[in-house]
């Protein structure tokens, strides 16, 4: 049933995914839908509404949970056995009694964490993986090489020499799924007692997360335009940095090469002591040459790099890698080498393909094309928005607005959620006792549409009431080495 035709109101005050809600729970209920009719999927479905794929999704989970849908996996949606309901007639249930549901109730969403799965290559990698299947003999279903199979490490190493100027060799790189898997083999590897991390403050709160779970005791070190503040880490007792140079998460600072060699410096200061640089977002830059790693510049082998292809390739490819300096290598595999690698060699297999023979390269220029296209866009309508400042645009796939007059995020946040937008406070980004900057919300682009862009800035526009924020020409104060 591709063909479903549910009328709306853009003029109602109850939102559109409620109203597709509604509608399709009183087909059910009616009998106009009976036990068993498949529904269109909700990449049809919002084709043909013109509407975000999001939108269709929250009304459709929230049939599913009250049990009026089933979804199957593989197959989509079927109207469930519910003859006893038919004549229920009660009311949508208060948000409050699904938490769960009520955190993705919004019609656009700027995650600053999504990227666009539009353009992932399905029929390539499709093909890839048939290919290989076809060919495959008895070996590629045992168990592989510890570190990952080297075909594949190989295919890394010579990418990350010609993109990012990464200097190793494929014996210094370990594969594995996630970068949180490899933070944990890395704890292994420096031990368990007297490590402590310096993390920048805001900061990347998953990697947080992962070295609190660990015992480790956190500095947070605050920032300039610059990037991490070097003086204020040599006060600390840490013996790690953990630092995303290319594309600081989530403030957008690029760490340009002075500072850069401030941190080499600190780290070469005392041994043992080590950086790890994420490098988070490389593959995005709009402004400028993309800057060498970190690790490419570091003549005293105290950088361990850590990557992933989840962000530029998509999610659900849990292949990241982490290269060693040649003395963590060489504890590793005499302590930790026994350790199976966590990938699949047939999702190892496919992504050597996709390097060696180019694809992956020629997918990230699609990928920039597409990022900046949407970047561009959402800069020239932040024109119209007199009273935001924006940063952080010069990189990744998120930027920063904050508020000329000093409006606090929460107040940003809760508005454009009422008007079924949803973005992100900066505040939640930060560690420790720091003072937070409570005036800025992130804004990222990725997941959504050119169409979806616009649909949603012009819904903050109207419930910022934007207009009435031209009256000041205060501006936001971005001088040069002001701690952030």
């Amino acid at each position: 049933m591709n063909d479903l035709m549910i009328p709306l109101s853009m003029e109602s005050k109850e939102p559109i995914y409620k109203q597709i809600y509604s509608y399709i729970k009183d087909e059910i209920k009616k009998g106009r839908l009976p036990c068993g009719s498949k529904l269109p999927s909700t990449r049809v479905l919002a084709k043909n509404m013109q509407l975000s794929r999001s939108t269709i999704e929250i009304a459709y989970d929230q049939l599913v949970a009250e049990g009026y849908l089933e979804a199957e996996p593989y197959r989509g949606y079927y109207v469930a056995q519910i003859e006893n309901l038919y004549m229920m007639n009660s009311p949508i249930k208060k948000a409050e009694h699904h938490p769960q549901i009520a955190e993705t109730l919004c019609l656009y969403d700027f995650s600053p964490r999504g990227i666009d799965l539009e353009q992932f290559p399905y029929r390539l990698w499709q093909k890839i993986t048939k290919n290989i299947l076809n060919d495959a003999k008895k070996e590629i279903f045992g168990s592989g090489m510890q570190k990952g199979d080297y075909e594949l490490r190989e295919a890394i190493r010579d990418y990350l020499h010609r993109a990012r100027g990464v200097n190793c060799t494929a014996e210094q790189l370990i594969i594995g799924a996630g970068n949180e898997y490899l933070l944990l083999l890395l704890h292994q590897i420096l031990g368990k007692n007297g490590v402590q991390v310096a993390m920048e403050n805001p900061t990347y709160k998953q990697a947080y997360h992962v070295l609190q779970s660990l015992g480790y005791q956190i500095y947070p070190v605050l920032m300039d335009a610059y990037g991490i503040l070097v003086s204020q880490l040599q006060k600390t007792q840490a013996e790690i940095a953990y630092v995303t140079p290319s594309h600081q998460y989530p403030l957008g600072v690029v760490m340009p090469i002075k500072r850069r060699m401030e941190l080499l410096n600190w780290a070469m200061e005392r041994e043992g002591r080590y950086i790890i640089e994420d490098d988070y977002d490389s593959e995005f830059r709009y402004k400028g040459k993309p800057i060498p790693s970190l690790q490419g510049v570091d003549q005293a082998g105290r950088v361990i790099y850590i990557g992933t292809f989840s962000r530029s390739i998509a999610p659900a490819i849990r292949v990241s890698y982490m290269v060693l300096p040649t003395a963590l290598m060489e504890r590793y595999e005499k302590e930790y080498g026994f350790y199976s690698c966590t990938v699949s060699r047939i999702e190892q297999a496919v992504l050597t393909c996709f390097l060696k023979e180019g694809y992956f390269e020629r997918h990230l220029n699609r990928m920039r094309a597409n990022y900046k296209a949407k970047h561009d866009l959402i800069l020239s309508e932040m024109q119209t928005f007199p009273g935001f400042c924006v940063s952080g645009e010069n990189a990744g796939i998120h930027l920063l607005l904050t508020s000329k007059q000093g409006i606090l995020e929460q107040k940003l946040v809760e508005q454009a959620l009422a008007g079924g937008v949803r973005v992100y406070g900066l505040s939640a980004y930060y560690i420790g006792e720091a003072k937070r900057r409570e005036d800025t919300v992130v804004l990222g682009y990725a997941n959504l549409s050119e169409q979806e862009i616009l649909q949603g800035l012009e819904i903050l526009r109207k419930v910022w009431e934007v207009d009435s924020f031209s009256r000041t020409n205060k501006s936001c104060d971005r001088k040069e080495g002001k701690i952030v």
